[in-house]
């Protein structure tokens, strides 16, 4: 497939190979999210959920920073910031954020991340499938040193990725991880030397977008489903999910380069 770009300033987005990448690239203030951003963020993330050639997507930022957070410096004139513009019930609206956008998403999602993730950021790393951390890296909990909770996911995800007691302990005392620490605890995958970040992640979303992509979509769903599944309901509903796996044409071609002994070609039908 042709690589395809589209440069929205402040998020990037390209197509290459079954693979979309975004990039945060507002490096001058550490890539700390402005709410135009958090609105191009959303808007590319579904274009890659929605794109029929897109089988991976990888999440990454420009600069010494992942992402630092939420850009909170005062709007023009009126003194208002990105979370006081929002405090009003009466307009504060999710469904369309990254992290809900992310948790809904079918495509498998892999966060490379290339310097410090604080707040936010954090929560947006901790929302992708897979993490891959460049050495230099630091993944910083400071939360609760700023007055505020995980606002983005952080409690909901941190208990089950690494138990009650360290997610307490994280976010309770607003810890920064170094990235072998991240490592250790399990928030991450693979910890890599700086230079070697993105070759690693291209690697992985490779490997990935050589499978079948329906079925790689319809496990990260049943997946989703299992966290909130009886088991008995968990299993019918991964039967159901079976069954137009099974008429599909990636399913054949599967099957016989298995016979065969041959790397199959997939097509996503």
């Amino acid at each position: 497939m042709d690589a395809a770009r589209t440069d929205a300033s402040e998020v990037l987005y390209e197509v290459e190979q079954h693979v979309a990448t975004i990039t945060l690239n507002a490096p001058e203030r550490m890539n700390t999210i402005s709410g135009p951003m958090l609105d191009a963020l959303s808007r590319l993330l579904v274009q890659a959920d929605e794109d029929p050639e897109v089988r991976c997507v990888i999440l990454t930022g420009r600069g010494r920073a992942f992402c630092a957070g939420l850009d909170l410096r005062p709007k023009g004139d009126s003194g208002r910031t990105l979370l006081s513009s929002a405090s009003s019930p009466t307009n504060l609206n999710l469904r369309n954020t990254p992290p809900t956008v992310m948790h809904a998403m079918d495509k498998p999602i892999i966060c490379a991340i290339n310097g410090g993730a604080a707040g936010y950021g954090m929560d947006t790393a901790l929302g992708c499938d897979i993490r891959i951390m460049a050495k230099s890296a630091k993944l910083a909990a400071a939360f609760t040193r700023r007055g505020v909770v995980p606002e983005s996911g952080g409690t909901w995800f941190l208990p089950r990725m690494i138990g009650w007691a360290r997610a307490a302990e994280l976010i309770f005392t607003g810890r920064t991880l170094t990235a072998d620490e991240a490592l250790e605890w399990g928030l991450v995958s693979h910890v890599v030397p700086d230079g070697q970040l993105m070759t690693k992640a291209r690697e992985l979303a490779a490997e990935i977008a050589g499978n079948a992509p329906l079925a790689v979509q319809a496990a990260k769903r049943m997946m989703r489903m299992g966290l909130s599944e009886p088991f008995n309901e968990h299993v019918h509903h991964v039967f159901l999910q079976l069954l137009p796996l099974f008429r599909s044409e990636d399913a054949a071609e599967g099957m016989a380069a298995f016979m065969e002994k041959r790397q199959p070609v997939f097509r996503g039908r």
